[in-house]
């Protein structure tokens, strides 16, 4: 028998994983999986049977204490489904511009909507501000984003989505686990198998929590004795907090603000490895959005230019990390972060110069794949302008005397070719 074990990243799972032997022994559950590469992960191709692995996985959650009842509940009538695999492996939304994505995702009716959930929930927000540290337009923001303030949750059958992505041969060992924190999220009695109704990667409830995080952060904030992120708007509100809370949030400080930057500037310093006091910024000629200065304090932040030197600009500081580990795309912990201030009362962004270039996905396969003949780590040729491939882009622009404002342009495709 041989086993893949990769590394591949989904939206919202993070860092690469280091396999134990306890791991490695839930991998090899994985019976007749194909080999692939990483590289291949993509593309691989499963070859064993659902039901076997299905019975060994059964096994192991009696192994863990869950009960049989729990697991009968759940997993009884558990079936492949090949719609889950090809949904998974064709995730390119986030591989438009900042402005494309955000434009899309920040509507009319989430403005609106956001401010009225704000002052509905006012005191459940306040208490969970005042428990958790996080405000309330971070919470909104991520609830207008996740499912429309709990309208658009999902309608996959949870417990049979996490099954296929944990049998299939792409990532198994980020899947497995959450699959065995579904049944334990049933066992604790927080919802049933019938109520695990929610989005295609198995993420549940109005924020949508894997199952790993909503058993290990939920919290039953209305006192009803359930931690029910579906249908609660107490506990989903402190929930999310928490959850925000264990990532590092740090309570009172700002985290993204939009600014405007000079025609002319050390571009390289347009990193979000690199920081720099608010005041040094200032210094630099780099100025709030209305064109007044900044303030000139020693706060660090980071020169964030999603576009480039000639699209919008931020101040991202050190809790836009969290937007990060929230979800991996750099386009989305942008819009979401964006979205927060507008609900904290900062007015539309600036575009500024319609000549930017957009990338599609097609596009930056290509800047990925001549990155990496040139020997630049992008971090896969995934077709998504991720941190890995904008450092790289950094490198090559430094490489050829370009700009290094780490966003690709024709000139710098040019000099690729």
């Amino acid at each position: 028998m041989i086993i893949k074990i990769n590394f591949q990243h989904n939206r919202r799972f993070g860092r690469k994983l280091t396999m134990n032997s306890r791991s490695l022994r839930a991998a090899a559950l994985t019976i007749g999986m194909c080999v692939c590469s990483t590289a291949n992960a993509q593309s691989c191709q499963n070859t064993g049977s659902f039901n076997v692995w299905l019975k060994g996985f059964k096994d192991e959650a009696r192994s863990q204490g869950i009960s049989a009842r729990t697991i009968n509940a759940a997993l009884t009538g558990v079936r492949y489904d090949q719609r889950i695999v090809n949904r998974d492996r064709r995730q390119s939304f986030f591989s438009q511009s900042f402005l494309e994505v955000s434009s899309r995702l920040i509507s009319k009716h989430r403005l609106v909507t956001g401010s009225k959930h704000m002052k509905q929930y006012r005191r459940v927000f306040e208490s969970v501000e005042k428990r958790f540290g996080v405000p309330a337009p971070v919470i909104a923001a991520f609830w207008a984003l996740e499912s429309d303030f709990g309208v658009n949750m999902g309608k996959d059958k949870t417990l049979q989505s996490l099954a296929t992505l944990a049998y299939d041969c792409r990532r198994p060992e980020l899947f497995r686990p959450e699959l065995m924190a579904a049944l334990k999220i049933i066992d604790r009695g927080d919802l049933s198998a019938s109520e695990m109704i929610g989005s295609w990667a198995g993420e549940l409830g109005q924020t949508q929590f894997l199952p790993r995080h909503y058993f290990s952060h939920a919290v039953d904030f209305d006192g009803d004795g359930r931690r029910n992120l579906l249908k609660s708007a107490p506990d989903m509100i402190a929930s999310t907090a928490a959850y925000l809370q264990h990532l590092g949030w740090r309570a009172n400080e700002p985290w993204l603000q939009e600014v405007r930057v000079p025609s002319e500037m050390g571009w390289d310093q347009a990193d979000l490895e690199i920081q720099h006091p608010r005041s040094k910024w200032s210094k630099w000629g780099v100025k709030q959005a209305n064109g007044r200065p900044l303030k000139s304090d020693a706060l660090p932040a980071s020169l964030l230019l999603p576009m480039g030197r000639k699209g919008p600009a931020f101040l991202a500081f050190n809790n836009f990390q969290i937007y990060l580990q929230w979800n991996h795309s750099l386009v989305y912990a942008t819009t979401a972060a964006y979205l927060a201030t507008r609900y904290d009362g900062a007015g539309p962004v600036h575009v500024g110069s319609k000549n930017v270039k957009t990338f599609g996905y097609e596009d930056i396969q290509e800047l990925q794949q001549r990155l990496t003949r040139m020997g630049y780590d992008v971090g896969g040729i995934d077709g998504k302008l991720g941190l890995k491939t904008r450092a790289s882009v950094k490198a090559a622009q430094m490489k050829f005397g370009l700009p290094a404002d780490s966003y690709p342009t024709p000139e710098l495709m040019s000099r690729l070719r």
